[in-house]
């Protein structure tokens, strides 16, 4: 048992989830001015952890036709055979019922949201059958996350920078196009949509780096919005560097460096933006 939860862990990248959770983390800390109750904080992180894991649990499985036929996906776990379908689907709907249950137990508006969050989230996997647009949805999808963690401390809307769920939309469209490049050829082909395949590899840096200086400054308008001091402009500036980082160390013709620049600057872009909004708020 232990070493197939490993497996479907694995299959989902469970560590990626260091996306999303510190946005949330950061709209709760936001509507707190401060830590929010421990009660709450472990509900949103409960919340966090569902919705992502039934998310990319769903896109192994709505992506397992193609995940089969591409050389660079062939071993994952569903396509490669070491998780049964039925595995990976109870997953999912254990994995939703989590998420509901602990918006549940945050607020009403919460739970009302609850089911339009996820429902993007989902619908992600889907986008790149029909529009290469589809890295816009997946921004829409993880905005979600300061704005749910924002509510299920306020209960409002009222406050919320929203500029700061444009900033995540805008970064995560751009990281999800370079990383879409990997698949170009294979997208192409295959008949699925991406900014890489309609428009070329080199075109669609073009468009990254357009969406990332869009979110730095969303970013740094989001400090304004919310009066926070200079350790949030400390945290900027190391956002500013990590962005140009990725955008140096990668180019439309070597994408060797890609989980360098797609797993760990990302990763930290967002744990550093939640860190510094932290310290701003409770350091005067």
């Amino acid at each position: 048992m232990l070493k197939k939860i490993t497996i479907l862990l694995e299959m989902i990248k469970f560590e990626h989830t260091v996306f999303a959770l510190p946005f949330a983390l950061m709209g709760a800390f936001l509507a707190q001015r401060g830590v929010p109750d421990p009660v709450v904080f472990c509900w949103i992180v409960l919340a966090m952890v569902g919705a992502r894991t039934c998310a990319m649990g769903f896109n192994r499985i709505v992506d397992l036709e193609f995940d089969r036929k591409n050389p660079r996906t062939v071993n994952r776990a569903l396509a490669a055979g070491t998780v049964k379908l039925w595995e990976a689907w109870a997953m999912v709907i254990f994995a939703a019922m989590l998420f509901f249950f602990a918006s549940y137990n945050l607020n009403t508006l919460t739970f009302i949201l609850s089911p339009f969050a996820l429902g993007m989230t989902l619908l992600y996997s889907l986008t790149k059958r029909f529009t290469w647009l589809c890295h816009a949805v997946l921004g829409v999808a993880l905005a979600f996350s300061p704005l749910g963690g924002y509510v299920a401390v306020k209960g409002a809307f009222a406050g919320y920078p929203f500029v700061l769920s444009l900033g995540v939309i805008f970064w995560v469209a751009g990281f999800d196009t370079i990383y879409a490049c990997l698949d170009a050829d294979f997208d192409r082909d295959e008949g699925l949509f991406s900014l890489p395949a309609r428009f070329g590899r080199r075109n669609a840096f073009m468009i990254a780096v357009f969406l990332h200086l869009l979110a730095f400054a969303m970013f740094i308008a989001t400090g304004v919005l919310a009066k926070l001091n200079y350790f949030y402009y400390l945290g900027i500036f190391f956002t500013g560097f990590a962005l140009l980082y990725q955008h140096i160390v990668l180019n439309p013709r070597d994408l060797s460096r890609i989980r360098l620049s797609f797993f760990t600057m990302n990763g930290l872009i967002s744990l550093t933006l939640f860190v510094a909004t932290w310290l701003a708020l409770v350091i005067s």
